[in-house]
């Protein structure tokens, strides 16, 4: 009988020509009546060894010891497929080889001329990059005044609609009217506002010099891109503090930074508990093309927290020590009112909380250092390159994950800018250490603790940081 390999998350669709990237591969993989006893996963010949296979999943039946998943960097190709396989070797010395899908390499498209988007005269053009879905039609006339209100004029503003209803659209098309600066773009398809920012930064003409991103509902103050532009100096990415405010303006924290440090210089830091806020920054063009496409992390997805480890992977990092926006708390934001913390529950015991802490936590980060490793090759210092390979390291080296664990000490000396967020991320790789172990030899399905599928969403929540966040 053939090798049984399922794809649990789907490869992407494509890459582009020349881009390098890690894909993240999860699944199942089992022979109905051989034990394998050693698997790889196999992009277009090249064999790659995974994270972990032969892991519990008591929903396969006839494959127990059947989970799998891996991290394979896919190099910079030409057009054409890329084919994945995952290929076995059986207990009775037999390989079979089981296609996954396969990832087409295709030409980026080019980004608008300058002359198709509206513009303002002169040299150094910000390009503001807005992901919209269905916004508070208030908010939103609020945050496009602002906008319109800044002091540096040498921008425009590309909008991309992430399917917002025909309503919703025309009242968008309203609130911008017939200002030349907008650029309104509706996508075909529901995309999630990690994707649709993703969206939006394709959208950047080639003139433009710079980058700025905007929420939907939030306040710029007057000369936020101004203040940005002159702060930039020779760093890849500039961002500022900001204000906390309801959504009729009172001010429920003058800083973002109560009850935490700041931090754009630590790489380790950066990766594990994200500090720059995207609506907060402007950044080079060229970023873009480090940047795009954005991974396909595992769990959660947030583009600011890529931009944010990218541009310190890619050079250096610039703050500017003043609120220069208002960030609009309120309960129809993507992330709802982040004054009151995260609304999502922990579930399950603690062995299913160091499991999703594992999943979404450390290999979500791992999938990003993993990238910035490939795309950032000639651009990383050693510290930096060091920082992340030390971090990918940490689920199958003990002197890594001992660097890792003994993070935390760090606030003994005054640095909090990660609230120790890294011991939730230690659980997880125990949690990994642990359920092999404690299955070793196991035939039938065991108990839920013995489960090493994919956890469901809400189940892992940073503590300390949504305490941190709830504090006013």
């Amino acid at each position: 009988m053939s090798l049984v390999a399922n794809l649990e998350r789907p490869l992407p669709a494509s890459l582009p020509v020349g881009s390098a990237s890690a894909v993240f591969c999860l699944g199942t993989c089992f022979h109905p009546d051989e034990a394998i006893e050693a698997l790889e996963v196999v992009v277009d010949g090249v064999r790659h060894s995974p994270i972990a296979f032969a892991m519990p999943r008591p929903d396969v039946p006839q494959g127990y010891r059947s989970g799998f998943w891996a991290s394979v960097p896919v190099e910079p190709r030409a057009a054409g497929a890329i084919q994945v396989e995952v290929a076995a070797r059986l207990r009775n010395g037999n390989e079979l080889v089981a296609p996954l899908g396969s990832i087409e390499a295709v030409e980026p498209p080019p980004p608008p001329p300058l002359e198709a988007v509206p513009q303002r005269a002169g040299p150094g053009l910000i390009a503001v990059c807005m992901a919209t879905f269905e916004p508070d039609e208030r908010l939103f006339r609020t945050q496009i005044d602002s906008l319109r209100a800044q002091t540096d004029d040498r921008w425009v503003c590309l909008i991309s609609d992430d399917c917002s209803g025909p309503e919703h659209l025309a009242r968008i098309r309203e609130v911008v009217g017939d200002d030349p600066r907008f650029t309104v773009s509706p996508s075909n398809e529901r995309l999630g506002f990690y994707r649709n920012f993703e969206r939006a930064l394709r959208m950047v003409p080639a003139g433009a010099e710079l980058v700025a991103l905007c929420d939907q509902d939030d306040r710029w103050h007057p000369g936020k891109l101004a203040t940005l532009r002159d702060a930039i100096g020779d760093a890849q990415l500039v961002y500022s503090d900001q204000r906390l405010v309801d959504a009729e303006g009172n001010v429920l924290r003058d800083t973002l930074w109560k009850g935490r440090d700041n931090n754009h210089t630590d790489m380790a830091s950066m990766l594990i508990a994200n500090t720059i806020t995207g609506a907060a920054s402007l950044f080079r063009r060229d970023l873009l093309e480090l940047a795009l496409p954005f991974p396909d992390t595992p769990g959660f997805q947030f583009h600011d927290h890529w931009l944010g480890v990218l541009a310190l992977a890619a050079g250096e990092v610039a703050y500017v020590d003043r609120p220069l926006y208002d960030y609009v708390q309120h309960a129809g934001a993507v992330f709802g009112d982040v004054s009151q913390g995260s609304r999502s529950q922990t579930v399950g015991g603690r062995f299913d909380r160091w499991r999703a802490a594992y999943f979404y936590g450390y290999l979500a980060r791992r999938s990003q250092a993993e990238t910035l490793l490939l795309r950032c090759a000639d651009r990383l210092s050693p510290r930096k390159r060091r920082a992340l390979e030390r971090f990918v390291a940490s689920a199958r080296s003990p002197a890594a994950f001992a660097w890792l664990a003994a993070r935390p000490l760090r606030t003994l000396a005054g640095h909090t800018e990660t609230l120790r967020s890294e011991t939730e991320l230690a659980q997880g790789i125990l949690w990994r250490w642990l359920i092999g172990v404690r299955v070793r030899g196991a035939r039938t399905p065991g108990r839920r603790a013995y489960d090493a599928g994919f956890p469901p969403p809400g189940s892992f929540n940073q503590k300390r940081l949504r305490r941190w966040r709830a504090q006013i």
